[in-house]
């Protein structure tokens, strides 16, 4: 059994690995710092930092650059544009990069015999495709030391977005005014990838990101809105 914390990304990761897979852990971990330094809008030499600034082309970037943020564009049109790159007038793919970093650290362990496992990264989880279901606590947004809900299974990603640790950070990009019809959504789908980035725009969507969730494939929602009330789509119960 192998349990590591790791600071990376401006958050903090935690690896809960059910087999001794120390070398496995090492390799995810430096992938968490490569990331780090090509795609942080914080550090001013990271390659996206330097493409924002028109200081270097795509060709002079390693190739996941190219790899993000087509994923970014694909994600982009799947939210009807609730979910953005462009943040001030900035590039910050930041949004859709941690959890496409976490599905590959996942994915990394997994090819190297530790399938067994629970990556997360500031709350924003994958889980290894077994062999035994984990049980997830959802933190209650308005109620601290409370859950709002627990996800059973292996093989998933689940992923939180809301305004309880930062206050009201996550804009509408139609309106540009900060969103408010919900405490807090937790999205659970297969990848981490679409699931992080999807859980950032279904908040910005408001009580409409329920519609959505539901015509949408592999994914199923819960959320606690401004009132207090919760609702889910209608297979989270047997997630």
């Amino acid at each position: 059994m192998t349990r590591h914390v790791e600071h990376a990304m401006g958050t903090v990761f935690s690896f809960d690995v059910r087999h001794d897979a120390d070398d496995a852990v090492a390799r995810a971990v430096a992938w968490l710092h490569h990331v780090d330094m090509v795609f942080s809008p914080y550090r001013p030499d990271s390659a996206i930092s330097l493409l924002d600034r028109g200081e270097i082309d795509m060709s002079d970037c390693p190739p996941e650059v190219a790899q993000v943020l087509a994923l970014c564009a694909q994600t982009e049109h799947a939210t009807n544009g609730y979910f953005t790159t462009r943040h001030g007038g900035h590039l910050d793919p930041s949004g859709l990069v941690k959890g496409w970093a976490i599905e590959e650290a996942s994915r990394m362990l997994s090819e190297a015999g530790a399938s067994h496992h629970c990556v997360n990264g500031g709350g924003d989880i994958q889980l290894g495709p077994g062999p035994s279901p984990w049980r997830i606590g959802i933190a209650h947004p308005a109620r601290p030391g409370a859950l709002c809900t627990v996800v059973s299974g292996y093989d998933l990603a689940i992923a939180t977005s809301g305004s309880a640790e930062r206050g009201p950070h996550i804009l509408d990009p139609h309106t540009g005014r900060a969103a408010d019809a919900l405490l807090s959504i937790t999205l659970v789908g297969p990848r981490l990838t679409a699931v992080d980035a999807f859980a950032t725009a279904a908040f910005a969507m408001g009580d409409a990101a329920r519609d959505w969730v539901e015509e949408t494939d592999d994914l199923e929602a819960f959320a606690v809105t401004a009132s207090g009330g919760t609702w889910r789509t209608s297979g989270f119960a047997a997630v």
